[in-house]
């Protein structure tokens, strides 16, 4: 008898488990999103600049292990820089891979307009950097982005090694309260 108690027991508190994650993922929003980093690597605006490794002649080395580079980069909802700017990506990018060809980025996208504003998203993970189209996760957010989760490509879409600009098309997908 008290076995058969124990067991409508578990099963009971196993049903009300299952149910509220169900009623939780239904309140779960999906965002889809592109924006635009508009990248400057040298000049009086910079917007990235390395902290660590070796630069040759004002060129940054990105390819090389163990440089780190900060960033703060305008985001804009065009790829116009001349666009509403939306955002902002500050954070770091470290070359991890020995042979140059992965690097680790942290970086925390700010929101400034109007229907985000506040609100943050933080990505992090490995980026292939000389990949066409990299992928790194969504792991957490902000306001209302509160307890983000997703992801998040990059696809350099435009290159000006002349005035050192680039510009990345950055699409996200990303589920939220």
């Amino acid at each position: 008898m008290a076995t058969n108690s124990i067991k409508l027991s578990l099963i009971f508190l196993l049903t009300i488990f299952i149910t509220s994650k169900a009623i939780l993922h239904d309140q779960l929003k999906e965002t889809n999103m592109t924006l635009y980093f508009q990248d400057w690597s040298g000049g009086p605006n910079a917007t990235v600049l390395q902290i660590t490794g070796h630069q040759d002649h004002g060129i940054l080395s990105f390819a090389k292990f163990g440089s780190v580079f900060v960033t703060d980069d305008p985001i804009t909802q065009a790829f116009d820089k001349n666009s509403a700017e939306i955002a902002r990506a500050q954070g770091i990018y470290v070359t991890s891979a020995l042979d140059g060809k992965i690097s680790h980025v942290l970086i925390s996208i700010i929101f400034t307009n109007n229907e985000y504003k506040g609100s943050t998203l933080e990505i992090q993970g490995a980026s292939p950097q000389f990949e066409r189209v990299r992928e790194v996760a969504i792991v957490g957010g902000t306001g209302k982005f509160r307890l983000a989760r997703g992801y998040a490509t990059f696809e350099t879409i435009h290159f000006d090694l002349a005035i050192h600009y680039v510009v990345i098309q950055c699409n996200v997908t990303i589920l939220h309260y």
